[in-house]
């Protein structure tokens, strides 16, 4: 195995987890942003106001995507278990 396979390897596997995580994430900025915005408008500052639409609508985002993000995840597995007889 040679050192730019071995980096090849790594950056996939970088990339693969910012695929699957940046659909959750960016939902959860777009989400406390908004809240943000309201707290700051109303002066409410209460703390489940800012946890409890976070944990909706990352739980959605996860039902949506959940299935996609598994068989992208389950192709990226098997690449690599493929891959092994090669090294």
């Amino acid at each position: 195995m040679t050192i730019g396979r071995l980096v090849s390897l790594m950056q996939g596997g970088i990339e693969e987890v910012f695929i699957l995580i940046v659909p959750v994430l960016s939902v959860a900025l777009v989400v406390g942003l908004i809240v943000a915005i309201f707290q700051a408008t109303t002066s409410i500052q209460e703390q489940t106001l800012t946890f409890f639409p976070k944990f909706i609508a990352i739980f959605g985002v996860l039902a949506l995507l959940g299935g996609w993000q598994f068989n992208h995840l389950k192709g990226f597995v098997i690449n690599l278990f493929k891959m092994i007889p090669n090294l």
